[in-house]
């Protein structure tokens, strides 16, 4: 049974930084990607990063792009979102996933496994 847990989550002043932290267990070497996904009260859930797990190659939604960085623990299962130059509209439940189709497609959105979310609440 795959499981993913997020933590790291909590409130944080505008342009503040935060980790956010993705334990895996189960299958976790059957994964191909993981990824960061949002959801912000009233809207859909959106993509934010993604990283292969073989190859540590990332790709990364336009809006975070060069504040955010995504990596993996290999040894550990676990994946991480290093999070800086806060702004209000990151406010969100953000949520861990991972595939396992092959060959990886870091852009493609689809996921076979879903975290519960963990809450992230920036201030002006």
């Amino acid at each position: 049974q795959v499981q993913l847990v997020e933590s790291g989550g909590g409130l944080v002043q505008a342009g503040g930084s935060l980790r956010l932290s993705c334990a895996a267990s189960g299958l976790p070497f059957s994964f191909s990607k993981m990824g960061w996904f949002r959801q912000a009260p009233g809207n859909e859930r959106e993509f934010v990063a993604a990283i292969s797990w073989s190859s540590s190659n990332t790709y990364y939604a336009d809006s975070v792009k060069g504040r955010f960085t995504i990596s993996r623990d290999g040894a550990e299962n676990t994946v991480y979102l290093q999070m800086s130059s806060l702004k209000p509209e990151d406010t969100a439940v953000y949520y861990c996933a991972a595939d396992r189709r092959r060959p990886v497609q870091l852009a493609a959105t689809i996921y076979d496994y879903w975290g519960r979310g963990t809450q992230v609440t920036v201030s002006s």
